[in-house]
C-alpha cells in the first residue's frame, strides 16, 4: 500500500483521459447492476487488451523506490539463516504495530478519510509515526494516493487498478512517478495534512526514522532482529496491503452497488486487519468500520472502539441504515 504546494495543474492531455474514465465509470455501474462477476472480470481482461503501456525512464524517485522494495526483500530472504524466537516475536510485534495501529487505523482511516477524531492530539501524531516505519512512505504520499484512488476508482485516472493488470495494481504502479503525477495532478488533496508540521517535518525527515529503527534493532539483536524486525515484517506488510489493491479489486464477493471493482475478500480481512472488507469500504468510504457485519472480522475497529471507550476517540462515522439500503446490491442477502 508506498513514503504549501499549489493548486494541482493537470495536464491538458489528460482531458481525453477523464472523458474516457468517465466512460469507463458508466460501463462498470451498468455491468454492476445488470451482472455478476464475470462481467466485471471481463472489464479487466478487455481493459488489459486495449491498452498499449509507454516505456518510461524511472526518475529518481522511482529508483529509490525500486531499491527499497527490492532491499526488503533481499533482505526477508534471509530470514531463514537468521531465525531466533526473539525476532520472530519482535517481527509479529511491530507487524501490529506499524500495520494495524500505522498503516491501517492511522494513515488510512484517520488521516485519509477522517473517519474519527483522537484526542489528545499526540496521540494522532504517534500511530502516524508509527505507520511512517511500515516504509510505506510518508504520510503525506501515502493519504494523497489513497484520496486519488477513491477519486478515480477503476478508471484509467486511478493510481492503482487492475484495469491496467493484477502487477501493475499489486506492485508496479509504485515504480512509476510521473503516471502517478500526470493521472491525479499535484498533491492538492492533503491541505488539511500540509497545515500541520508534524507531518511536514515527518515527510522532509522520513527516511532517517526507519534507519534509526534499524539501528535500534541491531543493538537489541543483533543481524536476526534486522532481517526479522525489518525484512521480514516489511515484505509481509507491504504484499498484504497490496492485495487490497489487487485482490480485493478481483477476487471477492460484492454487496454494495459501487460502480467499480471493490470486492470483500475474507483472507485479504485477516491480513490486513479488517481492511479487506473492501467492497464496504468503497460503499461508505468514511465509515471507521469496515467489517459491517458481526463475523466480518474488523481488528482495526475493535481497538478504535476501546479507544472510544476510555474516551481518546470520538465522532465516529458509521453508515445509516438508509444509506446502506440505497447501496444494497438487489440479488445480495449478505455482505
Amino acid at each position: 500500500m508506498a513514503v504549501g504546494e499549489a493548486a494541482a495543474m493537470v495536464e491538458p492531455q489528460l482531458a481525453s483521459n477523464i472523458s474516457d474514465g468517465n466512460k469507463k465509470r458508466a460501463a462498470v455501474t451498468k455491468a454492476s447492476t445488470l451482472s455478476p462477476l464475470a462481467t466485471e472480470k471481463k472489464s479487466i481482461s478487455d481493459e488489459e487488451g486495449r491498452r498499449v503501456k509507454k516505456a518510461r525512464k524511472p526518475n529518481a524517485y522511482d529508483k529509490i523506490a525500486v531499491g527499497s522494495v527490492a532491499g526488503a526483500h533481499l533482505l526477508a530472504m534471509c530470514a531463514p539463516f537468521c531465525f531466533s524466537w526473539g525476532a520472530f516475536w519482535l517481527a509479529a510485534a511491530l507487524y501490529v504495530a506499524t500495520g494495524m495501529f500505522g498503516i491501517c487505523f492511522s494513515y488510512h482511516r484517520n488521516l485519509a478519510h477522517q473517519s474519527f477524531k483522537l484526542l489528545p492530539k499526540w496521540l494522532e501524531y504517534l500511530f502516524a509515526y508509527l505507520g511512517a516505519h511500515a516504509l510505506q512512505g510518508d504520510p503525506l504520499t501515502w493519504v494523497s494516493n489513497h484520496r486519488f484512488h477513491h477519486q478515480y476508482t477503476d478508471t484509467e485516472r486511478d493510481p492503482h487498478s487492475p484495469i491496467e493488470g493484477f502487477w501493475h495494481s499489486h506492485i508496479s504502479w509504485i515504480f512509476d512517478s510521473a503516471a502517478i503525477r500526470e493521472k491525479c495532478g499535484k498533491r492538492d488533496n492533503v491541505g488539511d495534512l500540509k497545515s500541520q508540521a508534524f507531518y511536514r517535518w515527518l515527510r522532509r525527515t522520513y527516511v532517517l526514522h526507519p534507519l534509526g529503527l534499524a539501528l535500534l534493532l541491531y543493538a537489541l539483536g543483533g543481524l536476526p532482529y534486522i532481517v526479522w524486525g525489518i525484512g521480514v515484517r516489511v515484505v509481509a506488510f507491504y504484499h498484504a496491503t497490496w492485495f487490497v489493491n489487487s485482490a480485493a479489486h478481483v477476487w471477492g464477493s460484492r454487496a454494495w452497488n459501487t460502480n467499480d471493482l471493490s470486492r470483500n475478500n475474507w483472507w485479504v480481512a485477516i491480513l490486513t486487519f479488517g481492511e479487506g472488507w473492501h467492497n464496504n469500504h468503497h460503499a461508505f468510504k468514511y465509515s471507521a468500520r469496515q467489517g459491517l457485519k458481526w463475523w466480518q472480522i474488523d481488528m482495526t475497529w475493535y481497538v478504535l472502539r476501546f479507544l472510544q471507550a476510555i474516551g481518546l476517540a470520538y465522532d465516529i462515522k458509521l453508515p445509516s441504515e438508509l444509506q446502506m439500503k440505497k447501496l444494497a446490491m438487489k440479488d445480495s442477502n449478505q455482505y
